[in-house]
């Protein structure tokens, strides 16, 4: 999200938990759980909506970005 201005710690304050939160979700050292993954999507539509867009392609919905559909 670096690329939209938005750092680990501008999300996490948007959000309201601590950076390092985001930090692991960042660095792959946890997945963000499913309640989690719809606060970040709502962080990010209130901080700049073509990153929530970008974020709702990416992981939410990977298969489209290769082409390929899910069975």
């Amino acid at each position: 999200m670096q690329s939209y201005g938005i750092s680990q710690g501008k999300l996490a304050a948007a959000m309201g938990i601590g950076a390092s939160n985001v930090y692991r979700w960042a660095n792959e050292i946890r997945d963000p759980g499913s309640e989690t993954v719809m606060k970040i999507l709502e962080a990010l539509e209130n901080l700049n909506p073509d990153a929530a867009t970008e974020f709702r392609q990416l992981y939410m919905n990977p298969d489209s970005e290769t082409g390929t559909e899910s069975d």
